[in-house]
């Protein structure tokens, strides 16, 4: 059982709002499937890190979730800054059953066991958190996170953390986001979000001992990425939520 990542897919198969308009997005939906089935066998699970569909309800999205569904793997997904359909936990696991969706996971104020590891995160927030509104949604989503972290801590595995929003560029810091990493002795950490000439900024390296990867789905050419040394391949062939 092998764990993967990937970020930011802008799936647009229900509303027609294609990402094709932007440099080396061309086909990115064909090129998706077609690397993930190459490498993800059904027993694989991939971390899905934000902005899954461009609907604005889950309703609306069902063909976006279905091909996520149908893909090899079981997915566990988190919220971009663009999933305008994401409501709550609760109402997300009721559609996916309802759709018969059962490979596809959420990921929120809480983990999930995955081979060695125990998969945990949250969306983050931006860097620039001045207006009240915006210090509220960090400081949440920073209790978001240290809560997911303290799951991931009782199961005895190692935490890797999987956000959306960057903690770290090459520029500067979230250090609402940055702070818990290090406080709870974080050692990976992967974020999507960043695109194009975003590219040039993001920090790929270790930093305060953490090892922080960008994995948005144009900067990885729509190559889902294996997390090294994160799963034993003869576990069982199961994800467990905690």
């Amino acid at each position: 059982m092998a764990l993967y990542v990937i970020g930011d897919p802008h799936l647009s198969i229900s509303t027609g709002k294609s990402m094709n308009i932007f440099p080396g997005w061309d086909d990115y939906e064909k090129r998706l499937k077609a690397n993930w089935e190459r490498l993800v066998e059904p027993e694989d699970t991939v971390v899905v890190a934000g902005d899954i569909s461009w609907c604005m309800d889950m309703d609306e999205g069902v063909e976006d979730f279905r091909f996520l569904h149908n893909l090899p793997g079981r997915k566990i997904i988190l919220k971009g800054n663009h999933d305008y359909w994401w409501s709550t936990k609760k109402k997300a696991d009721e559609f996916f059953e309802r759709n018969s969706f059962d490979t596809l996971h959420i990921l929120h104020n809480n983990t999930y066991t995955c081979g060695g590891i125990a998969v945990c995160g949250t969306r983050g927030w931006f860097f620039d958190a001045e207006k009240d509104a915006d210090k509220k949604i960090v400081l949440r989503e920073a209790g978001r996170l240290r809560a997911s972290i303290s799951k991931a801590k009782e199961t005895g595995l190692e935490p890797v953390v999987f956000l959306h929003y960057p903690p770290i560029t090459s520029e500067r810091k979230c250090d609402e986001i940055y702070n818990v990493l290090v406080e709870e002795g974080i050692r990976r950490c992967y974020y999507g979000h960043l695109h194009s000439y975003s590219h040039l900024t993001a920090f790929n390296g270790v930093s305060d001992s953490i090892e922080f990867r960008l994995i948005s789905a144009d900067y990885l050419k729509f190559i889902p990425a294996y997390v090294p040394d994160a799963v034993r391949r003869n576990s069982p062939a199961n994800i467990s939520e905690i």
